[in-house]
């Protein structure tokens, strides 16, 4: 398995593990939602209701971010390598190495530290479409592309 297999897999597994969490997150939350209805009445009560249906609906906001997240993660084939960074691309630079997929930050896959960069975002608009040899300039600090896998 190569480098880049092993990052893929890295960050699809993080991924898929948020989601478990959230999904469970939305299962103890209603749970504790029919535990309340069967608690006293009053405002007390009310109130609490309320804030569960708050958490269970910012929790399913949450949910449906990391499943786009692994839906883009999924439909990239670690095995392809390009000429030119396009999305599924992991790039050395001078200053580290970026796996272009979706923003999840860092993380260490055989001893090397890997930025999940989205494309869409400043510094990944900037590095799409260059090859190795070029540069992109973000924030007064310069890239230069080592290698792209």
């Amino acid at each position: 398995m190569t480098l880049k297999q092993k990052v893929h897999l890295h960050f699809l597994q993080m991924v898929n593990g948020k989601i478990n969490l959230l999904q469970q997150d939305l299962a103890d939350l209603k749970e504790s939602g029919a535990n309340e209805t069967k608690s006293t009445a009053g405002d007390k009560h009310e109130t609490a209701l309320a804030m569960l249906q708050i958490e269970q609906a910012n929790k399913r906001v949450q949910l449906e971010k990391v499943i786009k997240q692994k839906i883009v993660i999924e439909k990239i084939n670690p095995t392809i390598v390009a000429a030119i960074v396009v999305s599924g691309s992991m790039v050395k630079t001078d200053k580290g190495y970026l796996f272009m997929s979706v923003a999840l930050g860092k993380a260490v896959v055989e001893e090397i530290t890997m930025t999940a960069l989205s494309p869409q975002s400043p510094l990944g608009s900037q590095l799409m479409g260059l090859k190795a040899g070029d540069s992109a300039v973000f924030k007064h600090t310069n890239y230069y592309i080592e290698s792209i896998e």
